[in-house]
């Protein structure tokens, strides 16, 4: 569920760019404003509010508040601002130009997403790139992740809820198979992940638990440091439960030397609208702190208010 808080009632989209435009004019940026505004707009508003400002005002918004705004701040507001489809695209662009660090955002975009969904973010990265999802990932990629990552950023999963038990037990030995082996890259192991149905996977996922006493997971951890079996990993939880996922990635972001704004900023823009309550619920349960409390202290100023604004607990 969103934490999104929408006014009961919304102006309209020219009001709201006129006041934003206001919001740019004069000596410093109020950044209050642009706040009260855009994180209590959904997708829809968001999108009549560009549309509106670029007919009053002759420019598009988001050079607008990439002229008046900075830093993590800026990186939050311009990437709530796009269009779901678009914000994936941009994300799994910068995803493959920072591989090291960027391969979960891939795997998270290209499993989490409904496939009418994902087929939205090809669409919109070949648009926005000129080029497709497909040939990008093949091309900043090699060996077992370009096997494995090719197929599913392309994959169109079936979404229904039908399950083939049989096929669910041959599959679950199967995969403990390959593992046992540790033949990570084997390309049954590829198709299955990345062509299966959630539903039939969660039915695999369950047999191998209760055929071998363990998570298939657990025999994914044989080298903690390994980026393939990570990935590997990485899909898996994002199948099981979505929103542990989620949770793990935030808390991994806030509980170090260091915030992560990049992994920070990019769940709580794209789940704020979808999963976010639910996260948040986990989040409190998993570390006994509200998640506010928590970006309260990691994050400051404009873009500490922004991201609570989001998750539904305005500074």
């Amino acid at each position: 569920m969103s934490t999104l808080s929408i006014p009961v009632s919304v102006p309209s989209p020219y009001d709201d760019s006129e006041q934003l435009r206001k919001a740019f004019e004069g000596w410093g940026t109020n950044e209050g404003l642009i706040i009260a505004i855009l994180a209590h707009r959904s997708a829809a508003q968001r999108r009549q509010i560009r549309d509106a400002y670029a007919q009053a005002y002759g420019e598009d918004i988001l050079k607008a508040l990439e002229k008046e705004l900075t830093r993590h701040f800026e990186k939050a507001v311009l990437l709530w601002m796009l269009d779901p489809p678009e914000r994936d695209a941009v994300l799994a662009n910068e995803a493959l130009k920072k591989w090291s660090s960027g391969n979960r955002a891939l795997i998270e975009i290209s499993v989490t997403r409904t496939s009418d969904e994902m087929f939205a973010v090809r669409r919109a990265y070949h648009a926005r790139f000129k080029r497709s999802l497909e040939e990008d990932v093949a091309v900043h990629t090699s060996g077992d992740f370009r096997k494995l990552l090719v197929p599913l950023v392309s994959s169109y999963r079936y979404e229904g809820l039908e399950v083939n038990a049989s096929l669910a037990k041959s599959e679950a030995k199967m995969l403990h198979e390959k593992i046992n082996d540790k033949d990570y890259g084997n390309e049954e192991i590829i198709r299955i992940l990345t062509t299966r149905s959630k539903a039939q996977l969660l039915a695999t996922f369950n047999d191998y638990n209760n055929e071998f006493g363990h998570p298939i997971n657990k025999d994914l951890k044989a080298d903690p440091k390994d980026d393939f079996l990570f990935a590997l990993r990485s899909i898996i939880r994002c199948i099981i439960c979505p929103e542990k996922y989620f949770e793990k990635v935030i808390r991994l972001a806030i509980n170090k030397m260091g915030t992560d704004e990049y992994a920070l900023t990019r769940v709580i823009t794209t789940r704020a609208e979808v999963n976010m309550k639910q996260i948040k619920e986990i989040y409190y349960k998993r570390n006994s702190v509200p998640l506010e409390r928590a970006i309260k202290k990691d994050t400051t100023g404009d873009y500490e208010d922004f991201l609570l604004a989001l998750i539904g607990e305005d500074a």
